[in-house]
């Protein structure tokens, strides 16, 4: 049986978990990912986990959060005035925005702090500083 190799179309389904537990995502209840291997189309530990898997195959997986996420970083909690944020926006600590990038990229943060005069956006992936274990199946490579 095929063995999953760089440049092969993989269908995978997968369930992530925390270290705590806590499932963070699956595909379980939804269509298999899709991604071909050795495009960094997905974090590299989770790349690395299904080469080699066969068809039918399953295997857990812990992925630490330098192959994952990275980690957390400080220089990504961002200050900026209230001024900078959309006009009339309500924010709450947690909150999800979109910033978008001088290149015109944008980005997910999240509302990590506020005061009357600034809003502290963190950048950091929300998963960024963590080691994570997913039980993955390989589905199919086309």
């Amino acid at each position: 049986m095929a063995q999953a190799k760089a440049g092969d179309h993989v269908k995978v389904h997968y369930t992530g978990r925390l270290q705590d537990g806590t499932i963070f995502d699956s595909s379980r209840d939804r269509e298999p990912l899709e991604f071909t291997l050795g495009e960094g189309e997905v974090i590299p530990g989770f790349e690395q986990a299904v080469m080699g898997m066969e068809p039918g195959e399953t295997r857990t997986v812990t992925i630490t959060a330098e192959e994952a996420y990275g980690p957390r970083r400080d220089d990504l909690l961002i200050e900026v005035g209230r001024d900078q944020v959309a006009s009339g926006l309500e924010l709450a600590v947690g909150q999800q925005l979109q910033l978008r990038l001088q290149d015109g990229r944008i980005i997910p943060v999240t509302v990590a702090a506020l005061t009357e005069e600034t809003v502290t956006i963190d950048a950091n992936h929300p998963l960024a500083g963590e080691d994570l274990t997913f039980e993955i199946e390989l589905v199919a490579i086309d």
